[in-house]
């Protein structure tokens, strides 16, 4: 179960930093450059995932961070990415909620995916 688990927890940690990082980014982005919603979403997230693997590699999974880690860690936010971006269509065009408080809703349905993903890319040995 997670909440028994030491690295779920880590997990956690790392994905309030990682998720304050990128809300903090998608709001200057969005605010204060004035960018489409999606493009401060989408640019926020690149930028968020680069910092989230170095700190998942050597804070949550205590592992070396390697090229090929690195370049496979993006397949862990396709998900991510496709339940979050859908999610907040939704939230923005449908359900009428915040621009700038939809991105914080989406992500939270996201992050079970995320962590399973992960922590199989990241924790995998190299060869």
């Amino acid at each position: 179960m997670f909440f028994y688990n030491a690295q779920f927890w880590r997990f956690v940690i790392v994905g309030v930093i990682n998720t304050s990082n990128y809300y903090v980014l998608f709001l200057f982005l969005h605010n204060i450059v004035h960018f489409h919603y999606m493009a401060a979403h989408i640019i926020s997230f690149i930028i968020s995932m680069v910092g989230s693997f170095y700190l998942n590699s050597y804070f949550t999974y205590k592992t070396k961070p390697t090229l090929k880690k690195f370049l496979q860690f993006p397949l862990t936010y396709l998900v991510n990415i496709s339940v979050s971006s859908g999610a907040i269509y939704i939230f923005v065009v449908l359900l009428k909620i915040n621009e700038s408080i939809s991105p914080i809703l989406a992500s939270v349905l996201a992050i079970p995916f995320t962590f399973i993903i992960s922590k199989i890319i990241l924790t995998k040995e190299t060869n």
